[in-house]
Protein backbone atom coordinates (compact mmCIF):
# COMPACT_ATOMS: atom_id res chain seq x y z
CA UNK A 1 0.00 0.00 0.00
CA UNK A 2 1.19 3.16 -1.02
CA UNK A 3 2.27 5.90 2.01
CA UNK A 4 -0.71 8.90 1.64
CA UNK A 5 0.17 11.66 -0.14
CA UNK A 6 3.50 10.73 -1.20
CA UNK A 7 2.74 7.92 -4.14
CA UNK A 8 5.74 5.52 -2.31
CA UNK A 9 4.82 1.96 -2.30
CA UNK A 10 6.83 -1.08 -0.66
CA UNK A 11 6.82 -3.72 -4.00
CA UNK A 12 6.83 -7.24 -3.26
CA UNK A 13 10.31 -7.86 -4.33
CA UNK A 14 11.00 -5.84 -1.06
CA UNK A 15 11.86 -2.84 -2.77
CA UNK A 16 10.79 0.70 -2.20
CA UNK A 17 8.83 2.02 -5.71
CA UNK A 18 8.50 5.99 -5.88
CA UNK A 19 6.46 7.42 -8.74
CA UNK A 20 5.82 10.46 -10.42
CA UNK A 21 5.01 12.05 -13.71
CA UNK A 22 7.60 13.51 -16.49
CA UNK A 23 6.69 14.97 -20.43
CA UNK A 24 6.85 12.23 -22.85
CA UNK A 25 9.93 13.69 -24.86
CA UNK A 26 7.74 13.34 -28.66
CA UNK A 27 4.47 13.42 -27.48
CA UNK A 28 4.71 16.38 -24.56
CA UNK A 29 1.78 14.10 -22.28
CA UNK A 30 2.41 13.44 -18.82
CA UNK A 31 3.78 9.75 -18.64
CA UNK A 32 4.22 8.13 -14.98
CA UNK A 33 7.61 6.81 -14.24
CA UNK A 34 9.23 5.05 -11.08
CA UNK A 35 12.54 5.35 -9.08
CA UNK A 36 13.48 2.10 -6.62
CA UNK A 37 15.47 1.99 -3.44
CA UNK A 38 16.09 -0.34 -0.51
CA UNK A 39 14.59 1.76 2.05
CA UNK A 40 11.82 3.83 2.17
CA UNK A 41 14.01 7.13 3.49
CA UNK A 42 16.17 6.18 0.10
CA UNK A 43 12.78 6.01 -2.19
CA UNK A 44 11.57 9.22 -0.75
CA UNK A 45 15.13 11.01 -1.38
CA UNK A 46 14.96 9.72 -4.90
CA UNK A 47 11.20 10.69 -5.42
CA UNK A 48 12.23 14.17 -4.20
CA UNK A 49 15.06 15.30 -6.42
CA UNK A 50 13.22 13.43 -9.46
CA UNK A 51 10.17 15.27 -9.17
CA UNK A 52 12.27 18.82 -8.47
CA UNK A 53 13.85 17.22 -12.19
CA UNK A 54 10.52 17.40 -13.59
CA UNK A 55 9.41 20.72 -12.11
CA UNK A 56 12.79 22.30 -13.70
CA UNK A 57 11.47 20.62 -17.30
CA UNK A 58 7.75 21.44 -17.12
CA UNK A 59 9.09 25.11 -16.07
CA UNK A 60 11.25 26.01 -18.97
CA UNK A 61 8.19 24.52 -21.23
CA UNK A 62 10.45 22.30 -22.76
CA UNK A 63 10.55 18.35 -23.72
CA UNK A 64 13.28 16.28 -21.65
CA UNK A 65 15.09 16.46 -25.03
CA UNK A 66 15.64 20.26 -25.13
CA UNK A 67 17.15 20.41 -21.92
CA UNK A 68 20.29 21.73 -21.65
CA UNK A 69 23.41 19.24 -20.92
CA UNK A 70 24.30 21.96 -18.28
CA UNK A 71 21.18 21.67 -15.99
CA UNK A 72 21.30 17.64 -16.47
CA UNK A 73 25.10 17.91 -15.49
CA UNK A 74 24.49 20.21 -12.50
CA UNK A 75 21.50 18.24 -11.39
CA UNK A 76 23.87 14.58 -11.48
CA UNK A 77 26.59 16.63 -9.43
CA UNK A 78 24.05 17.47 -6.78
CA UNK A 79 23.19 13.85 -6.37
CA UNK A 80 26.80 12.95 -6.25
CA UNK A 81 27.26 15.29 -3.92
CA UNK A 82 24.48 13.66 -1.48
CA UNK A 83 26.23 10.09 -2.11
CA UNK A 84 29.79 10.02 -2.73
CA UNK A 85 32.71 11.37 -0.62
CA UNK A 86 33.24 15.27 -0.74
CA UNK A 87 36.62 14.66 -2.47
CA UNK A 88 34.80 12.91 -5.07
CA UNK A 89 32.46 15.26 -5.48
CA UNK A 90 34.34 18.16 -6.26
CA UNK A 91 37.14 15.58 -8.29
CA UNK A 92 33.75 15.15 -10.56
CA UNK A 93 33.08 19.21 -10.78
CA UNK A 94 36.69 20.02 -11.41
CA UNK A 95 37.01 17.79 -14.38
CA UNK A 96 33.33 18.93 -15.71
CA UNK A 97 33.90 22.67 -15.02
CA UNK A 98 37.60 22.91 -16.75
CA UNK A 99 36.70 20.03 -19.57
CA UNK A 100 33.71 19.54 -20.54
CA UNK A 101 31.40 22.29 -19.70
CA UNK A 102 32.79 24.92 -22.58
CA UNK A 103 32.20 22.33 -25.21
CA UNK A 104 28.71 20.12 -23.94
CA UNK A 105 26.84 23.08 -21.56
CA UNK A 106 24.74 24.87 -24.08
CA UNK A 107 23.54 21.78 -26.00
CA UNK A 108 20.14 19.74 -25.46
CA UNK A 109 20.50 16.20 -24.69
CA UNK A 110 19.05 15.57 -28.14
CA UNK A 111 21.20 16.87 -30.20
CA UNK A 112 24.31 15.28 -28.57
CA UNK A 113 25.82 12.55 -30.69
CA UNK A 114 29.50 10.62 -30.26
CA UNK A 115 30.57 13.73 -32.73
CA UNK A 116 29.78 16.30 -30.15
CA UNK A 117 31.48 14.22 -27.55
CA UNK A 118 34.77 13.33 -29.24
CA UNK A 119 35.18 17.41 -29.39
CA UNK A 120 35.67 17.33 -25.68
CA UNK A 121 38.63 15.77 -25.90
CA UNK A 122 40.23 18.11 -28.97
CA UNK A 123 41.26 20.87 -27.07
CA UNK A 124 43.42 22.84 -29.07
CA UNK A 125 44.11 26.00 -27.38
CA UNK A 126 45.70 22.96 -24.47
CA UNK A 127 47.86 20.47 -24.31
CA UNK A 128 47.06 17.12 -25.48
CA UNK A 129 45.15 15.13 -22.18
CA UNK A 130 46.98 12.88 -20.36
CA UNK A 131 45.79 9.31 -20.05
CA UNK A 132 44.83 9.54 -16.81
CA UNK A 133 42.89 12.79 -17.24
CA UNK A 134 41.14 11.21 -20.20
CA UNK A 135 40.05 8.09 -18.00
CA UNK A 136 38.47 11.05 -15.63
CA UNK A 137 36.89 13.25 -18.43
CA UNK A 138 35.41 9.61 -20.12
CA UNK A 139 34.01 8.61 -16.58
CA UNK A 140 32.36 11.58 -15.95
CA UNK A 141 30.69 12.01 -19.04
CA UNK A 142 29.82 8.39 -18.79
CA UNK A 143 27.61 8.79 -15.79
CA UNK A 144 26.25 11.78 -16.92
CA UNK A 145 25.01 10.36 -20.37
CA UNK A 146 23.64 7.30 -18.16
CA UNK A 147 21.91 9.82 -15.53
CA UNK A 148 20.38 11.84 -18.69
CA UNK A 149 18.85 8.73 -19.91
CA UNK A 150 17.79 6.96 -17.29
CA UNK A 151 16.23 10.55 -15.43
CA UNK A 152 14.87 11.85 -18.46
CA UNK A 153 14.03 8.93 -20.36
CA UNK A 154 15.98 9.81 -23.78
CA UNK A 155 17.58 8.16 -25.73
CA UNK A 156 21.45 8.89 -25.30
CA UNK A 157 24.20 7.64 -27.70
CA UNK A 158 26.62 4.73 -26.25
CA UNK A 159 29.92 6.66 -26.78
CA UNK A 160 32.73 4.12 -27.00
CA UNK A 161 35.99 6.49 -25.38
CA UNK A 162 38.92 5.49 -27.43
CA UNK A 163 42.02 3.77 -25.46
CA UNK A 164 44.83 5.53 -25.25
CA UNK A 165 47.40 4.73 -27.84
CA UNK A 166 50.33 5.47 -25.78
CA UNK A 167 51.85 2.20 -24.37
CA UNK A 168 52.88 0.68 -21.65
CA UNK A 169 56.61 2.55 -21.07
CA UNK A 170 59.51 1.79 -19.09
CA UNK A 171 59.69 4.96 -18.01
CA UNK A 172 56.44 4.87 -15.04
CA UNK A 173 58.98 2.32 -13.30
CA UNK A 174 62.51 3.49 -12.20
CA UNK A 175 65.23 1.32 -13.77
CA UNK A 176 67.68 -0.41 -11.82
CA UNK A 177 70.20 2.13 -12.15
CA UNK A 178 67.70 4.62 -10.35
CA UNK A 179 66.74 2.62 -8.44
CA UNK A 180 70.26 1.76 -6.76
CA UNK A 181 70.96 5.64 -6.72
CA UNK A 182 67.78 6.40 -4.86
CA UNK A 183 68.17 3.75 -2.40
CA UNK A 184 71.73 4.80 -1.20
CA UNK A 185 70.18 8.31 -1.01
CA UNK A 186 67.54 7.49 1.06
CA UNK A 187 69.85 4.88 3.51
CA UNK A 188 72.46 7.82 3.70
CA UNK A 189 71.62 10.06 6.61
CA UNK A 190 68.08 7.84 7.31
CA UNK A 191 65.16 9.60 9.10
CA UNK A 192 61.40 9.68 9.13
CA UNK A 193 61.00 11.57 5.83
CA UNK A 194 63.50 9.38 3.94
CA UNK A 195 61.88 6.36 5.65
CA UNK A 196 58.31 7.15 4.36
CA UNK A 197 59.92 7.02 0.78
CA UNK A 198 61.55 4.01 1.47
CA UNK A 199 58.35 2.52 2.67
CA UNK A 200 56.42 3.27 -0.21
CA UNK A 201 58.45 2.10 -2.85
CA UNK A 202 58.58 -1.42 -0.64
CA UNK A 203 54.96 -1.62 0.36
CA UNK A 204 53.04 0.19 -2.71
CA UNK A 205 51.55 3.04 -1.01
CA UNK A 206 49.82 5.95 -2.36
CA UNK A 207 51.01 9.36 -1.56
CA UNK A 208 48.07 10.29 0.28
CA UNK A 209 48.31 6.72 2.37
CA UNK A 210 51.47 7.64 3.74
CA UNK A 211 51.18 10.73 4.46
CA UNK A 212 47.64 10.08 6.40
CA UNK A 213 49.58 7.20 8.14
CA UNK A 214 49.36 6.62 11.73
CA UNK A 215 51.47 4.53 14.48
CA UNK A 216 48.14 2.40 15.19
CA UNK A 217 47.92 1.95 11.96
CA UNK A 218 51.30 -0.46 12.39
CA UNK A 219 51.46 -3.39 13.67
CA UNK A 220 55.12 -4.31 14.56
CA UNK A 221 54.50 -7.15 16.47
CA UNK A 222 52.43 -9.37 13.66
CA UNK A 223 54.35 -7.22 10.71
CA UNK A 224 51.62 -5.79 8.77
CA UNK A 225 50.70 -2.13 8.00
CA UNK A 226 46.93 -1.05 7.84
CA UNK A 227 45.74 1.67 5.28
CA UNK A 228 42.67 3.30 6.98
CA UNK A 229 42.41 6.52 5.45
CA UNK A 230 43.91 9.07 3.07
CA UNK A 231 44.48 12.75 2.73
CA UNK A 232 44.61 15.41 -0.12
CA UNK A 233 44.24 18.54 -0.98
CA UNK A 234 41.11 19.99 -2.58
CA UNK A 235 39.19 22.88 -3.64
CA UNK A 236 36.87 24.74 -1.62
CA UNK A 237 33.87 25.35 -3.57
CA UNK A 238 32.68 28.47 -4.33
CA UNK A 239 36.38 29.54 -4.10
CA UNK A 240 38.60 29.73 -7.07
CA UNK A 241 41.78 29.76 -4.85
CA UNK A 242 41.22 27.86 -1.98
CA UNK A 243 41.52 24.69 -0.74
CA UNK A 244 41.81 22.71 2.23
CA UNK A 245 43.60 19.63 3.45
CA UNK A 246 40.79 16.74 3.47
CA UNK A 247 41.76 12.92 5.51
CA UNK A 248 38.73 10.59 5.23
CA UNK A 249 38.38 7.21 3.70
CA UNK A 250 40.82 5.32 1.55
CA UNK A 251 39.96 5.73 -2.45
CA UNK A 252 37.99 2.55 -2.66
CA UNK A 253 36.73 -0.09 -0.52
CA UNK A 254 39.48 -2.30 -1.82
CA UNK A 255 42.11 0.10 -0.94
CA UNK A 256 41.22 -0.49 3.07
CA UNK A 257 43.57 -3.31 3.48
CA UNK A 258 46.51 -4.76 5.41
CA UNK A 259 49.97 -5.06 3.83
CA UNK A 260 52.11 -7.39 4.99
CA UNK A 261 56.07 -5.61 6.79
CA UNK A 262 59.49 -7.43 5.13
CA UNK A 263 62.11 -7.71 8.43
CA UNK A 264 63.93 -5.13 7.57
CA UNK A 265 61.49 -2.66 7.04
CA UNK A 266 60.01 -3.97 10.47
CA UNK A 267 63.34 -3.05 12.13
CA UNK A 268 63.84 0.42 10.41
CA UNK A 269 60.23 1.40 11.80
CA UNK A 270 61.18 0.24 15.60
CA UNK A 271 63.38 2.22 15.72
CA UNK A 272 61.33 5.64 15.41
CA UNK A 273 58.15 3.99 16.88
CA UNK A 274 58.87 4.69 20.50
CA UNK A 275 60.14 8.65 19.49
CA UNK A 276 57.15 9.63 17.92
CA UNK A 277 53.32 9.53 18.36
CA UNK A 278 50.31 10.23 16.06
CA UNK A 279 51.11 10.51 12.20
CA UNK A 280 54.07 8.08 11.41
CA UNK A 281 55.71 10.75 8.78
CA UNK A 282 54.55 14.22 10.77
CA UNK A 283 53.92 13.65 14.46
CA UNK A 284 51.04 15.46 15.31
CA UNK A 285 48.92 16.18 12.01
CA UNK A 286 48.86 14.62 8.50
CA UNK A 287 52.06 15.51 6.33
CA UNK A 288 51.24 18.20 3.44
CA UNK A 289 51.38 15.64 -0.07
CA UNK A 290 52.81 18.79 -1.92
CA UNK A 291 55.38 19.43 0.78
CA UNK A 292 56.33 15.35 0.68
CA UNK A 293 56.57 15.39 -2.89
CA UNK A 294 58.91 18.27 -2.95
CA UNK A 295 61.18 16.14 -0.61
CA UNK A 296 61.12 13.16 -2.55
CA UNK A 297 62.04 15.78 -5.71
CA UNK A 298 65.30 16.88 -3.30
CA UNK A 299 65.53 13.05 -2.79
CA UNK A 300 66.31 12.69 -6.78
CA UNK A 301 68.15 15.19 -7.23
CA UNK A 302 70.90 14.45 -4.74
CA UNK A 303 70.63 10.97 -5.99
CA UNK A 304 71.34 12.17 -9.97
CA UNK A 305 68.16 11.28 -10.73
CA UNK A 306 66.38 13.13 -13.11
CA UNK A 307 62.70 14.37 -11.96
CA UNK A 308 59.75 11.99 -11.46
CA UNK A 309 56.19 11.78 -9.76
CA UNK A 310 55.87 10.21 -6.56
CA UNK A 311 53.31 7.44 -8.21
CA UNK A 312 56.33 5.93 -9.79
CA UNK A 313 57.33 4.54 -6.64
CA UNK A 314 54.19 2.47 -6.88
CA UNK A 315 54.78 1.19 -9.86
CA UNK A 316 58.16 0.69 -8.99
CA UNK A 317 57.12 -1.67 -6.52
CA UNK A 318 54.56 -3.56 -8.14
CA UNK A 319 57.10 -4.26 -11.23
CA UNK A 320 59.42 -5.27 -8.74
CA UNK A 321 57.49 -7.86 -7.96
CA UNK A 322 56.31 -9.44 -10.74
CA UNK A 323 59.90 -9.47 -11.97
CA UNK A 324 60.54 -11.87 -8.72
CA UNK A 325 57.78 -13.98 -8.96
CA UNK A 326 54.74 -12.99 -7.15
CA UNK A 327 51.73 -13.67 -8.04
CA UNK A 328 48.92 -11.09 -9.79
CA UNK A 329 46.06 -11.81 -7.25
CA UNK A 330 48.13 -11.18 -3.88
CA UNK A 331 50.03 -8.12 -5.43
CA UNK A 332 46.46 -6.62 -6.48
CA UNK A 333 45.34 -7.01 -2.90
CA UNK A 334 48.75 -5.33 -1.77
CA UNK A 335 48.02 -2.34 -4.30
CA UNK A 336 44.12 -1.94 -3.25
CA UNK A 337 43.00 -2.83 -6.82
CA UNK A 338 39.80 -4.05 -7.49
CA UNK A 339 40.58 -6.24 -10.49
CA UNK A 340 44.19 -7.17 -11.16
CA UNK A 341 43.31 -6.06 -15.02
CA UNK A 342 44.43 -2.74 -13.39
CA UNK A 343 47.92 -4.04 -11.82
CA UNK A 344 48.74 -6.19 -14.62
CA UNK A 345 48.01 -2.78 -17.25
CA UNK A 346 48.84 -0.07 -15.54
CA UNK A 347 51.72 -1.03 -13.17
CA UNK A 348 53.76 -3.71 -14.18
CA UNK A 349 56.53 -2.69 -16.63
CA UNK A 350 59.11 -5.47 -17.18
CA UNK A 351 62.84 -4.32 -17.46
CA UNK A 352 64.74 -5.23 -20.33
CA UNK A 353 66.75 -7.65 -17.84
CA UNK A 354 63.42 -9.35 -17.16
CA UNK A 355 62.62 -9.95 -20.82
CA UNK A 356 66.17 -11.22 -21.35
CA UNK A 357 66.01 -13.67 -18.76
CA UNK A 358 63.47 -15.29 -20.15
CA UNK A 359 64.52 -15.03 -23.40
CA UNK A 360 67.36 -17.35 -22.30
CA UNK A 361 65.07 -19.76 -20.38
CA UNK A 362 63.50 -20.50 -23.28
CA UNK A 363 67.33 -20.95 -25.47
CA UNK A 364 68.36 -23.26 -22.55
CA UNK A 365 65.17 -25.21 -23.18
CA UNK A 366 65.67 -25.13 -27.44
CA UNK A 367 69.30 -26.54 -26.18
CA UNK A 368 67.79 -29.49 -24.40
CA UNK A 369 66.26 -29.98 -27.22
CA UNK A 370 68.92 -29.73 -29.77
CA UNK A 371 71.12 -32.53 -27.30
CA UNK A 372 67.89 -35.21 -27.11
CA UNK A 373 68.07 -34.76 -31.15
CA UNK A 374 72.25 -35.25 -31.30
CA UNK A 375 71.58 -38.72 -28.83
Amino acid sequence: MARRGENIRKRKDGRWEGRYTLPNAETGKSVSHSVYARTYREAKEKLSAAKKEAENVRAKGTSPGEVLWDMAAEEWLACVERRKKYATYMKYRSVYEKHIKKTLGEIPLSRVDENILAKVFEESDQDPMSDSLSRSVSCVIGQMLAYAASHYHIGMPRYSFGKSKSINCHGQALNLTEQAKLLQCLYEGMDIHKLGILLCISTGLRLGEVCSLKWQDVDLERQVLYVNRTVQRIAVEGHRNKTILLEGDPKSIFSRREIPLSDEMVKLLSSYKGIQEGYVINGSRPMEPRTYQNKFQRYLQDAGISRKNFHILRHTFATNCINNGADVKSLSEILGHSDVKITLNRYVHPTIETKRRHMNSLSAIYGQYVGQTDL
